[in-house]
């Protein structure tokens, strides 16, 4: 059984138990620590679109999983049939969320694996299924060890270290994509200061990332996003890390609404600015960031704050996800294989051409 480093979150992102699918609901925290046995494809799209599962990496866990549970109830049909309802039951799980690249890839891989399996029944080829949603769970987990790895240097004794959304171990099934520099150089003994924005609207900032790095007693000051740029006008931040849900060829991304402006305020105060992702977030297909599809969610959570309207009734409301970062902002992208300087698009074509 592949199972979740247990730091620092209180309780697996996601679990895989005897053929059971376990998700931490995000939704819930940080009040209450819920843990959804997810019985079916429809469960499965459901938590990945409401937002109970999120984060790219963890999105592409939950994925290869969920394509097994969507399975289950097919292993007695014929292989043909068998091979037909995957590829229908995986593209209705690759319409939960149009922006992460994650979901997309954990679903085409689990379909290449399933296309060359020589398996002659069912039940075999579920149970190759299964194997390889564990391969991409264990992967995973290094890869943000490996993003840990090549981070930490990027933070000295002092620094204030600032980031955007959740891109941590609630995110992911290891340390965190932009917080695993943080909970490497946490474990090191260096003492620095981490602010985190509270990444309206829906908070995951302030739910998520706070919480998580409090319970792992990080040094974490909660602010809200307008405060970013004045906290580097003072002198406060060093160094800026998130996360991303898609990097298109050139090196442009897509991360959590908001990002953009933090990126433009740290090119003004000279301040770097990096992006943490492992490889299997690099979109080769997509050239710039001019074609990542971003998500539109809906009016009620930027009208409605803790269930409570805080909007005129019958205002009109953009309430989009995500943002695209254009590459010139960007100072480097930390990948579990090293870092990657400007300019991007040379770089990122060689690791297209090697993929």
């Amino acid at each position: 059984m592949v199972s979740q480093r247990n730091f620092p979150t209180l309780a697996p992102t996601i679990e895989w138990r005897d053929g059971d699918l376990l998700l931490l609901d995000q939704t819930r925290l940080p009040h209450d620590i819920v843990i959804e046995h997810v019985a079916d494809a429809a469960a499965v799209w459901r938590a990945i679109h409401e937002l109970r599962v999120r984060g790219a990496p963890a999105i592409g866990v939950a994925a290869g999983y969920g394509l097994c549970v969507a399975m289950q109830d097919a292993r007695a049909l014929p292989v043909a049939e068998f091979r037909a309802e995957l590829e229908r039951r995986a593209a209705y799980l690759d319409s939960a969320r149009p922006t992460a690249v994650n979901l997309s890839w954990s679903l085409k891989r689990m379909l290449r694996r399933a296309h060359a399996s020589d398996a002659r029944d069912s039940a075999t080829l579920y149970d190759a299924l299964v194997d390889e949603a564990k391969r991409i769970h264990a992967e995973d987990i290094a890869l943000c060890e490996g993003i840990g790895v090549h981070g930490l240097p990027l933070i000295e004794a002092g620094a204030g270290v600032l980031t955007h959304c959740n891109a941590g171990a609630l995110a992911t099934t290891g340390l965190g994509t932009a917080t695993a520099p943080i909970y490497a150089a946490h474990r090191a003994g260096i003492a620095f200061k981490v602010y985190a924005d509270e990444t309206r609207p829906l908070l995951q900032g302030a739910r998520l990332t706070a919480f998580e790095l409090q319970q792992a007693g990080v040094d974490v000051t909660l602010v809200i996003d307008g405060a970013a740029a004045s906290l580097m006008s003072q002198g406060r931040v060093d160094l800026v890390i998130v996360g991303t849900d898609r990097v298109a060829a050139n090196g442009d991304f897509a991360n959590k609404i908001g990002t953009l402006g933090v990126a433009i305020a740290a090119k003004y105060f000279g301040i770097p600015f990096y992006v943490a992702c492992p490889s299997s977030t690099l979109d080769f297909s997509t050239a710039s960031g001019a074609q990542i599809e971003i998500e539109e969610r809906g009016d009620a959570e930027v009208t409605h704050l803790a269930g409570q309207r805080v909007a005129p009734q019958g205002i009109a409301v953009r309430n989009p996800a995500f943002d695209v970062t254009p590459h010139a902002l960007v100072t480097g992208f930390i990948t579990e294989r090293g870092i990657v300087n400007a300019p991007f698009e040379r770089l990122f074509e060689a690791e297209g051409n090697a993929a």
